[in-house]
């Protein structure tokens, strides 16, 4: 499994108030919380994601409260990855139980730059910056979590979809 895109950049410590701010939360459709998606760090953000980008932060990302609703924006929003030099735990496991491609990776997450465009080898965990010509190797997912995004979600995978 692959993930290819231009890259959003963000730094530290991004928590889940800034990727789908509170006031959004009465919504429960994973299309209406992406038309707000990122939105109080970067306005743009909603303006210019194309489906297959990639965001790529610090440490911390997705620190915060421990909604499923941050995951649910990014994804729906079309990012196909989040690369992170670290997640908030609760975060991590949010995304893989609604499907959406996380990797830890310190040297890819302090190297790659905005607008930079990037691919995600999810089996091997390798991380090519196509803008730089450089290859960084991050964690790869078991093959029990990598059915589970392949599946879409936690729920999907258990139901067999």
């Amino acid at each position: 499994m692959k993930a290819c895109g231009h890259v959003f950049k963000y730094g530290d410590n991004v928590d889940t108030d800034v990727i789908i701010p509170a006031r959004y939360l009465n919504a429960t459709q994973g299309e209406e919380l992406a038309k707000h998606c990122m939105e109080d760090i970067d306005k743009e953000f909603v303006h210019k994601v194309q489906k297959g980008d990639i965001i790529v932060a610090n440490k911390n990302f997705g620190c915060g409260s421990s909604r499923e609703h941050a995951p649910l924006a990014i994804k729906c929003a079309g990012v196909s990855c989040v690369i992170a030099e670290t997640f908030a735990r609760i975060f991590y496991r949010n995304a893989i139980n609604i499907g959406l491609p996380i990797i830890e990776c310190p040297e890819a997450a302090k190297a790659i730059e905005n607008g930079d465009e990037v691919e995600v080898d999810f089996d091997s965990g390798v991380i090519t910056n196509k803008t730089k010509g450089e290859t960084y190797q991050g964690q790869s997912f078991p093959p029990f979590m990598q059915k589970i995004i392949s599946a879409g979600g936690l729920v999907n995978y258990i139901n067999g979809k």
